[in-house]
This record gives C-alpha cells, structure tokens and sequence, in this order.
C-alpha cells in the first residue's frame, strides 16, 4: 500500500483514519474486530501512544502520537534509522497492519483485491481544543452513524478504557489531563453535540 501523504514526524498527535474499498465492510464480525486490534498492537503500539479509537464496520478512526525519537531508537530494526528515516519507518509499520489484514481478510472471506483506500489519511492535531473535540469525534463515531444511541453501547470502541481503573494499552492519564480529570472527560462527552463536532471533523 504506497504512502504517498506527509509522513508521521516522532512527537506529533495524528488523526488517523481509513475507509474500506467501495461498498466492502472492513469488519464483518467480533473475530474481524478482534484480528485488527491484535495486529494492531504488534505492528502500531510500539511506535505510537494511542489516545483514542474506534473501529467501525467500513471504516476507522485513531488518535495516536508517534512516539519520541529516542524511544523509537530502541525498538528493534529502528536502532541504525536517523531522524529522517524514522517517519517512513513508522508509516510502514501502519502498512504492515492493514497488508497483513487485508491478506488475512481475503482468505476468510475468498477474496481477492485491496481492502482499504490507497495511503491512510492522517491530520496532524496541534492545539488542546482540537485533542479534546477529537477524541470526543472518535468515540460519538457509532452514534453519528446511526449504529447505537449511546457511546457505551459499541463494543470496538476506547471509550471503554476510560472507564476501567487500570492500566490498557490506551493512554488514558494523558488525555484525561486535558479534561482536566475523569469527571471533566465524562461531562464534556456528555455536553456535546454530535452534529456540531461532526462537522467540525468534516476534512
């Protein structure tokens, strides 16, 4: 899959996101669900800190930030990379995700082809307004879509994270410091309107 957008730069907060292929659903099931994730976790989770996500039958939504040089550095294979190698190294690892999906996926489901649009789209995030109106976005996804009537009712969602009192892969205590806590994350979720921060995500 050729990446041919900006690359992802050690430091920065991304939206990340992607649609299926014409009328193709990316999930078709809770295994589908559950095969993304755990491929997610090998080949994303060491190179970013992810904030928010939501997997949606055709398409998805992350929240990461790509992670500091030095720590990149000292994964295995980045050890040798310089500052200008690192960013294709980290978009490729994204490649890995959805090639090994889509290739996984096609031999479930006899098919044969490209399941995701060419080249993720990505929008760096770069002030604390747009943080907090994002990962509300990602996780209001399944309502604005007409999928459920509550946030907590879609299962593939990090929503879920923020509710628990323990550690997940999904970086909670930072982005509940720019709510100001868990209350103030949950008020402001509660607060918002669905058309407005749509629309307000309408790249």
């Amino acid at each position: 899959m050729a990446d041919k957008q900006e690359l992802l730069l050690p430091g920065n907060v991304y939206h990340i996101y992607n649609h299926a292929n014409g009328d193709d659903n990316l999930f078709r099931c809770e295994d589908n669900y559950r095969y993304f994730l755990e491929k997610y976790t090998l080949h994303v989770y060491p190179v970013v800190e992810t904030f928010a996500y939501c997997l949606m039958p055709n398409h998805f939504h992350l929240m990461v930030k790509v992670r500091k040089e030095e720590e990149l550095q000292m994964l295995p294979g980045f050890e040798t990379l310089d500052r200008l190698l690192l960013p294709k190294a980290v978009s490729k690892k994204f490649s890995n995700l959805f090639n090994g999906y889509t290739q996984a996926y096609n031999k479930m489901y006899d098919r044969k082809g490209s399941l995701f649009m060419d080249s993720f789209k990505r929008k760096v995030i770069e002030n604390q307004k747009y943080f907090t109106q994002l990962i509300t976005y990602i996780h209001y996804n399944p309502i604005h879509h007409g999928l459920v009537k509550d946030i907590h009712q879609w299962q593939y969602s990090s929503i879920h994270a923020y509710l628990l009192d323990k550690s997940t892969r999904i970086n909670t205590q930072v982005a509940l410091s720019w709510f100001g806590d868990k209350n103030g994350f949950l008020q402001f979720h509660q607060s918002v309107n669905v058309k407005d921060i749509s629309l307000a995500f309408d790249y």
